[in-house]
């Protein structure tokens, strides 16, 4: 029989619940019109209130636990690389998942590089380049240079290009970047590392993915579930790195 106590507090919980669900955001006034939309769609948005109860510090957090929980991509003691990091919830998953944080006592301690174009707060047990443009060869071979000798067990990437509005631009900006992140994961990937990175659906998506196959055992395309049903992303789930084949990388044309 349950107690009082425990009616009690699923009614005060479902009586938040709903309170939440019907919130609208008073602060719309003189904002663009995108601007409330984005605004409304954040306070309808269960991830969002999620990551606040988790302590990530975005919903994009849940993506990646969710592509690792299904295809496994990273583990305890892995060297992680993280592409356009900011504001850091990927960051705080690989580190919980490869223990970089050396809270899991019986299991090997990894390793996070996490580099964004913004500056955002460090997050404990990774390693953070702030400020510094991947597309850089500077900002690589620091990197580089920070990670030693240690080869690297799995690269991430949810970077996307600040969108110009222009379809076919703005297609080919993020099918670069994910050929800038494919060429550095080739070059310091350990046998059998795994890569994971975000592309927006286009023309060209078809070629990525045979280009990654001749470096990867096993390439999925994938969107998860917490990925907005409105948006054009996707992700990229490259399992087993190969290692360098003789032939140089296709060029995107």
């Amino acid at each position: 029989m349950e107690s009082i106590f425990g009616i009690s507090l699923r009614r005060s919980l479902s009586t938040s619940l709903q309170s939440w669900a019907k919130q609208v955001p008073n602060n719309l006034k003189g904002k663009s019109k995108s601007s409330q939309e984005w605004l409304t769609r954040q306070l309808a948005d269960p991830y969002v209130e999620k990551a606040k109860m988790m302590n990530y510090r975005c919903r994009s957090a849940f993506k990646l636990l969710e592509i690792d929980d299904k295809y496994s991509i990273i583990k305890a003691g892995d060297c992680i690389i993280d592409c356009g990091a900011a504001p850091g919830s990927w960051t705080q998953v690989a580190v919980e998942r490869c223990n970089a944080n050396g809270k899991q006592d019986k299991k090997p301690k990894g390793s996070v590089y996490s580099i964004d174009l913004l500056h955002f707060h460090s997050v404990s047990g990774a390693t953070i380049f702030g400020g510094m443009d991947f597309t850089k060869t500077e900002s690589k071979q620091k990197i580089i240079k920070s990670l030693g000798d240690k080869p690297v067990n799995c690269v991430l990437s949810d970077m996307a290009p600040n969108a110009t509005g222009v379809r076919i631009l703005d297609q080919e900006a993020i099918v670069n970047l994910c050929y800038d992140v494919l060429y550095f994961a080739v070059i310091l990937s350990a046998p059998q590392a795994n890569l994971v990175m975000k592309v927006w659906d286009n023309g060209d998506v078809p070629k990525m993915e045979k280009d990654l196959q001749r470096f990867y055992d096993k390439v999925k395309r994938v969107k998860p579930r917490s990925s907005r049903g409105d948006s054009a992303e996707q992700f990229f789930v490259a399992r087993g790195f190969k290692g360098i084949v003789s032939q140089e990388l296709a060029k995107k044309s």
